[in-house]
């Protein structure tokens, strides 16, 4: 198949909606466009290596999937230990984000957590992740309500 600035625009459109939790998602998009699961993979592949996209992933809709609470955690990380730190946040199966801030927040906070737990109390999560890095400075910003989660959409 050749491909177009017209296919490469229905693919954009496609997959910057939700994709259906199927076992074979890229095959039900494909056949909406009336091409093969591997054209459409192909395509998107050719559109990140020619930078059209720049970020292809994932959101978790953590109420659909269980969890009840979550947080955004902030850490004041010394800059020699930050890598590290990262590291060790990131293997905690509670984290689904975990990333630098530059600018820190308020001047100080530079590591940025996201976590998410069925059951667990936020703060004691928390405390388990202060004790394995050592870091005790940080702010626990609990979701309170949400107003508005989509992903942008560009055509």
């Amino acid at each position: 198949m050749r491909k177009t600035g017209g296919t490469e625009k229905k693919v954009a459109q496609l997959i910057q909606k939700d994709i259906d939790i199927v076992s074979q998602p890229f095959e039900k998009l494909a056949q909406t466009l009336s091409i093969t699961q591997s054209e459409l993979i192909q395509t998107i592949n050719n559109m990140i290596s020619r930078g059209l996209i720049r970020k292809f992933g994932a959101i978790l809709v953590h109420q659909k999937a269980g969890f009840k609470k979550n947080a955004m955690i902030v850490w004041s990380v010394p800059p020699k230990l930050l890598e590290k730190t990262g590291e060790i946040f990131s293997s905690f199966p509670f984290v689904s984000h975990c990333y630098e801030r530059k600018p820190r927040f308020k001047h100080k906070y530079n590591l940025f957590t996201m976590i998410h737990s069925q059951n667990e109390n936020i703060a004691s999560l928390t405390r388990i992740m202060s004790k394995a890095t050592g870091v005790d400075d940080f702010l626990i910003l609990e979701s309170l309500q949400e107003y508005k989660k989509t992903s942008p959409e560009y055509f």
